[in-house]
């Protein structure tokens, strides 16, 4: 077996997301899942900013208990007007927040944070997304297909609601679930391999110091 097929996990992932077990595996990083349980209310006065990134090193703590493996925690949070976007609790919710997004410019906050022997580091992005018009109908059809249910804002960048997007600044990656450059450079900061071995620590993926 070579360094590339290697299956042993050399990073735990502190969330149930599959987009983000996704993105870890499509630049080569093996992951254990553990989800976690943690309280994700906002806290008073606490700014978009402040409260995505807490949640992302809440959720590495958390996961990291009883761990060899470096861990790995993010949140991400879709917001317009100063207002967090979380997950649709139904349908007319669902459809509020797209309507609220509809033809306008919004923020997609993704904060991750590492714990490993390098302790705690972290990193945060923030990435514009302004979304075409979109009319009741289509939102109508798009919760029928079931995507929008667990997902930040109510909607999926990388699958059907890719339609509405009319402009993107920024991380792709980052509104998926997990900023690709920016969890690179942290992983190899705190000794985990990428591209399933073959691009291991050191070099220019390294933590500033």
């Amino acid at each position: 077996m070579n360094a590339a097929s290697r299956a042993d996990p050399v990073l735990r992932l502190a969330s149930a997301s599959p987009r983000r077990r996704e993105l870890l595996a499509s630049i080569g990083v093996t992951v254990e899942v553990v989800p976690t349980d943690i309280d994700e209310s906002r806290l008073e006065e606490e700014s978009p900013e402040r409260f995505v990134s807490r949640l992302a090193r809440q959720k590495a703590e958390a996961g990291h208990v009883g761990s060899a493996l470096p861990t790995l925690g993010a949140d991400t949070v879709v917001v317009c007007d100063d207002a967090i976007f979380g997950k649709p609790a139904d349908q007319a919710h669902a459809r509020e927040m797209l309507m609220m997004l509809s033809g306008r410019e919004h923020r997609v906050l993704s904060a991750v944070a590492v714990l490993g022997p390098r302790g705690l580091v972290e990193s945060r992005v923030s990435t514009r997304v302004v979304m075409r018009r979109i009319d009741e109908a289509e939102a109508s059809a798009y919760w029928a297909t079931g995507e929008p249910l667990d997902k930040a804002g109510g909607y999926a960048i990388q699958g059907l609601a890719s339609i509405f997007v009319d402009q993107l600044v920024g991380s792709y990656s980052a509104v998926v679930g997990l900023p690709l450059a920016e969890t690179a450079a942290l992983l190899r900061g705190q000794g985990v391999p990428l591209w399933g071995g073959a691009l291991a620590d050191g070099g220019p993926g390294d933590l500033p110091s």
